[in-house]
């Protein structure tokens, strides 16, 4: 095993790199579209809940693969030709979305109401609400789920070596196949996986201890 990490170790990295690259866009990009949903879902217009319901029951509801292999055939047929990289950071995208929509929509109803009232007895306008009261409340209070969310992404992100994303799954796939030994070589992607996961519940668990303490503070 140390014989193929040591051959090996430059190919593995890249992929792991590629990776870290297409969770994180990912994640970022679904917390824009998952808080934008969660506000959706919340709004008092009946035809605005009940299309943000509808995504987020298709994105919840389906399996990530079928969702990578359509967003990755549809997008030619509509004649949007990009590469299997940003098919697999728009798919993911799209999931993590719909489920960072309920753990933010979750935050936000756990908000009392009375501060909101306030707010508007104030003259503050909707959005100023939004932005400073209703939003960073709301992170210091999802912040577990959304790291846990977070670490899940990561670990689906594997499934994007079907449609020939050379993160790590598909860099071990490929050493696998040319060294024989696909034990050993999953082994080692797993303990990579292992890693990236523990330094992202690492890095969350400080961010929960610094955002508690601002919040202390304020």
């Amino acid at each position: 095993m140390i014989e193929i990490l040591a051959t090996n170790y430059g190919v593995l990295m890249g992929g792991a790199a590629t990776t870290i690259i297409v969770s994180g866009l990912a994640i970022a990009i679904g917390m824009v579209l998952g808080l934008a949903l969660a506000f959706g879902l919340l709004s008092h217009r009946p035809g605005l809940v009940a299309l943000c319901g509808l995504y987020r029951s298709f994105w919840r509801g389906t399996p990530i693969l079928v969702q990578l292999l359509i967003v990755f055939y549809m997008l030619p047929q509509l004649g949007v030709d990009v590469s299997p990289f940003v098919a697999a950071v728009i798919a993911l995208s799209l999931n993590t979305a719909a489920f960072q929509a309920e753990i933010y929509r979750a935050g936000l109803m756990a908000i009392p109401r009375g501060e909101i009232e306030a707010a508007r007895m104030l003259g503050i306008r909707k959005w100023t609400i939004r932005r400073r009261i209703l939003i960073p409340q709301m992170f210091r209070l999802v912040l577990p789920p959304l790291v846990n969310e977070a670490i899940i992404i990561v670990k689906n992100s594997s499934l994007v070596s079907v449609i020939a994303v050379t993160e790590l799954m598909r860099r071990s796939q490929q050493i696998a196949s040319t060294t024989f030994k696909p034990l050993e070589v999953y082994l080692i992607a797993g303990a990579i996986y292992l890693a990236v996961n523990l330094l992202l519940a690492q890095a969350g668990r400080r961010m929960e201890r610094h955002m508690t303490i601002a919040g202390a503070q304020a």
